[in-house]
């Protein structure tokens, strides 16, 4: 027995590693146990007494993947082309009409973005070096500064989009990178849908804009109604005098018109005075002016998507003075005869100042109205300017846009020193805490775009976790009976060999912190397949020797050393294989290579290690094993 005691006290000490690393998983499954047997204060009760204990086993127990708990799966996708529009310093014709062809390429096959985006300026002869850097770089230094940073890009959107599930508080996410610019984002547990979509989606590109002054604005709509109406000849003059060019601006502006009244049109024998101003003042039968003196428009709510489709026509641009932008309020606001109408606000163009000073958040609550409320607070840098532009900027409006939506325009009353704001204009709690996370998180280096949202319901995750482990039994159980029917004792030596195969897998798991998933079972399944493997070779192996005349212990020795050569090749092609499905694989595939390759090693340790050490012992004691 001293010749195998090494490999006794390995054993011993793989078990206890093994059930040391499982132990909070089964302490999470007793508090949780506890728990759902409690009801009202005892269970608060019991939770106080052991919350640091329930949430050290939390942490450190076995993790259940979303096919078993439940939850939603998103997949994201960077613009990575709006990266690269960002990033260019001049914009020209040949610049839009390129990004033009990429968007339409994009949106029916898949390409690594950047070298597309790099080969059709090359196509036509064009330099980079007109839209970044500068005219001393080369080619070649630009093409790999591009790379670099939207790779940069895509991997800062995964740290942004984790820090917002982190503060969001799911427990157990995974979040990884898949191909040039896509992220897919799994969520054990989630239940609210609607809520991590716009976690997820959002840019946070918060902006704060000078609101223009009401006269302009006014001038700004009367411009766009009188041209509507057909009593401006602006455009026309802008074009061209010639009768052709007088033609197609004609057709412009009915082409406009239709778009903001969906093509129905006032009979010209309708004399109400609703259809008088209708065909008189057709934008201002649409957006409605403050009767206040704002400058802001009301649209109503079922006429948004009209008014905004008008606003981005080339030939209502045009009627825009420069540095000049509307921007929609964030929701509409609700009046005492129960209509609803969006605000229309028109500002600057360029921000006086981005998110990008903001170094914190904090939901609270207005105490005048008891309205939720986000708290901002700037760096040095941000409080400057805030200062220096609230100070010259008093009794005037600044718009606090977040996503190119407007969550508020407040009055600036006096200079604004400290560096904090505010932004108001949300209804719930839960809504001001998805904007503090989303501020706090940082704002998304481009948009993302939910390409595929899949959500598995807690039962059928409990259907999953039924169905893989009892397909786990049904394997082990038909197992054990082939082997203890074909090899007597010494099958039933492997196929307690198996549970010790199964401890060390869970327990390297669990010590990883390793997340199982259906696929993982799946794995476990086949390698209780390939561990039986094993066995089958060595058993058989020690049956030629036996024919061959060799006493038992020499043709135990003898079969394990000759068939560890086969059982390697064999084992070792599996876990390579298992590498490769794991470096290229996402999600299930993943969770099968893990559970595969730890199935391996443990596999090979349990029929090599362990079951030699029974034999050695059984026949040092006198009791012969029986290999059928």
């Amino acid at each position: 027995m001293k010749n195998y005691r090494g490999r006794i006290i390995l054993i011993i000490a793989a078990v206890a590693l093994a059930l040391v690393f499982l132990w909070p998983t089964y302490k999470d499954y007793s508090y949780r146990k506890d728990l759902s047997s409690l009801t009202g204060e005892d269970s608060v009760r019991y939770y106080e007494q052991h919350r640091e204990d329930i949430l050290d086993a939390r942490a450190k127990r076995m993790k259940l993947g979303l096919d078993l708990q439940g939850g939603m799966r998103v997949v994201l996708e960077v613009d990575v082309l709006q990266m690269l529009e960002d990033m260019a310093k001049n914009k020209d014709e040949n610049f839009y009409a390129i990004m033009k062809e990429l968007r339409t390429e994009s949106s029916t096959m898949e390409f690594d973005v950047v070298p597309a985006f790099i080969q059709k300026f090359k196509d036509r002869g064009i330099s980079l070096r007109r839209y970044y850097g500068t005219m001393r770089e080369s080619e070649d230094r630009i093409t790999s500064m591009l790379e670099s940073e939207t790779e940069k890009g895509v991997d800062r959107a995964i740290e942004i989009v984790r820090n917002r599930i982190d503060q969001y508080g799911v427990a157990e996410p995974t979040i990884q990178k898949q191909g040039g610019k896509r992220i897919i984002v799994e969520l054990p547990g989630v239940k609210d849908e609607a809520e991590v979509t716009e976690l997820l989606r959002g840019t946070a590109k918060l902006e704060f804009k000078l609101v223009k002054d009401p006269e302009i604005t006014y001038k700004v709509m009367e411009a766009i109604d009188r041209y509507l109406a057909g009593k401006s000849d602006k455009d026309t003059a802008l074009v061209g005098s010639t009768s052709t060019k007088k033609d197609t601006a004609k057709q412009q502006q009915l082409d406009a018109l239709t778009e903001l009244t969906g093509g129905k049109t006032v009979a010209a024998d309708d004399t109400t005075k609703e259809a008088q101003f209708m065909r008189e003042h057709p934008f201002f039968s649409y957006v409605i002016p403050d009767q206040q003196g704002s400058g802001d428009g009301y649209v109503a709510v079922h006429n948004k998507e009209r008014v905004a489709k008008l606003l981005e026509r080339e030939d209502i641009k045009r009627l825009l003075p420069p540095d000049f932008q509307f921007v929609w309020s964030n929701k509409p606001l609700r009046f005492r005869d129960g209509s609803e109408y969006y605000q229309l606000i028109a500002v600057k163009s360029t921000p006086e100042l981005t998110g990008g000073v903001i170094v914190n958040a904090m939901q609270s609550v207005d105490p005048e109205d008891n309205r939720p409320i986000v708290n901002m607070e700037m760096n040095a840098e941000g409080a400057r300017e805030w200062a220096r532009i609230t100070g010259a900027n008093i009794k005037k409006r600044i718009a606090i846009i977040l996503d190119n939506a407007c969550y508020s325009a407040p009055v600036v009353q006096q200079k604004i020193t400290g560096g904090r704001s505010r932004i108001t204009g949300m209804d719930t709690p839960n809504e001001a805490r998805l904007l503090e996370i989303v501020l706090k998180a940082g704002a998304l280096p481009a948009p993302v775009t939910i390409i595929e949202k899949r959500t598995v319901g807690p039962s059928l995750g409990e259907d999953s976790i039924r169905s893989g482990f009892t397909s786990l039994a049904l394997a082990f159980l038909f197992t054990i009976l082939f082997m203890i029917v074909y090899y007597n004792n010494a099958g039933a030596i492997a196929d307690f060999a198996l549970l010790f195969n199964i401890l060390f897998i869970l327990g390297v798991m669990a010590a990883f912190q390793a997340t199982l998933t259906l696929p993982g079972i799946a794995g476990i399944v086949l390698t209780i397949g390939m561990a039986v493997d094993a066995n089958v070779l060595i058993n058989e192996r020690i049956r030629e020797e036996l024919e061959g005349g060799k006493t038992l212990r020499a043709a135990i020795d003898a079969g394990y050393s000759k068939a560890f050569t086969a059982i390697f090749d064999s084992n070792i092609t599996t876990f390579l294989t298992g590498i490769i499905l794991y470096n290229f694989g996402t999600g299930p595939v993943q969770g099968f290579a893990l559970t595969l390759m730890i199935g391996i090693v443990a596999s090979m340790f349990s029929a090599i290690v362990i079951t030699h050490v029974i034999f050695n012992i059984m026949t040092e004691r006198g009791f012969n094993p029986n290999f059928g």
